[in-house]
């Protein structure tokens, strides 16, 4: 079903399935010693779609040992991915931030698997039901908190913002935000610019930002690829994350997947072929320069 500017979804259906497919991803890296998860399977299982909860299965308990290369190497794409955004975190928490936003937060489980600094807020975006049943599920498990949770429900294509403010945010600290999976596509390129926008006006001098992106469907279309997105994602023509974050002040870095896997000392685990670099996702961290701030103050009016 095609996308529309209104539409919803839960973890079971829609959009919600790409939460509920990383949270099985997370569930498999945690089994293979790639990160430590240990609340996604209960997840999984929660949300109850049938495909996921059997894949969790079939790779645990495969009669081959779990090893088929495609899977595996999704498997560990998706767990270093998960490390590249944790260790994001915790730099931006030893540089003494205490102020972390997670949009599109989906079924990721980061103020209660992750360890924080004493004082930190973080503040989990997505819509309603998503929100709500990942709160409800880790209510039940009993699951403990390691920072102040702020959960929001709300349509990131909507005023996202004043909702934050409303539960606490300040907009004149830095803060930490991470966008992991989102601007992959599934925002139309008018509502990830007005998104990133907002990022901006939200962000104090030496806020820092970090996004996983896809410089474009070109390159998977030209390969006839079908990644199952088709009804997910929008094929617009979006900016360049790098580019329209700098032309607002921020300085980025941008990186392939080749670099993510070196920089947490796993290079030798990626052996992609140059196909497999050109459909990659690219991973672009930013900071907000003193120039972003004069240019972007309208949200703390």
């Amino acid at each position: 079903m095609a996308r529309t500017a209104d539409d919803t979804w839960g973890p079971d259906n829609g959009v919600g399935l790409t939460a509920t497919f990383g949270a099985a991803m997370r569930a498999l890296a945690t089994s293979a010693g790639l990160i430590n998860d240990p609340l996604a399977e209960a997840l999984v299982r929660a949300a109850g779609v049938p495909s996921l909860a059997r894949m969790v299965d079939d790779r645990r308990y495969a009669d081959d040992g779990a090893h088929d290369a495609v899977t595996s190497d999704l498997i560990t794409l998706l767990g270093v991915q998960t490390r590249f955004f944790d260790e994001f975190l915790a730099a931006a928490g030893r540089a003494g931030i205490r102020q972390v936003v997670i949009l599109a937060s989906g079924l990721d489980t980061r103020p209660y698997r992750l360890w924080w600094p004493p004082g930190t807020t973080v503040y989990e975006l997505d819509q309603p039901d998503v929100i709500d049943f990942k709160t409800a599920v880790l209510q039940h498990l009993r699951a403990d908190l390691n920072a102040h949770r702020r959960a929001v429900g709300v349509d990131l294509r909507a005023d996202w913002s004043t909702a934050l403010r409303r539960v606490g945010y300040d907009v004149g600290q830095p803060t930490a935000w991470i966008a992991e999976t989102l601007l992959g596509g599934l925002l139309s390129a008018d509502a990830q610019n007005r998104l990133l926008n907002d990022v901006t006006a939200a962000s104090a001098v030496g806020s820092r930002f970090a996004a996983d992106h896809l410089p474009g469907w070109a390159a998977w279309d030209r390969r006839g690829l079908d990644a199952g997105l088709a009804g997910l994602t929008y094929r617009d023509e979006f900016h360049p994350v790098p580019q329209y974050l700098g032309e607002q002040g921020w300085q980025t870095d941008d990186r392939d997947i080749a670099d993510l896997f070196a920089m947490i000392g796993m290079g030798a685990r990626w052996t992609g072929s140059d196909v497999e670099d050109a459909i990659a996702p690219r991973y672009v961290t930013a900071t907000r320069s003193a120039r972003a701030a004069r240019g972007w103050n309208a949200f703390a009016r």
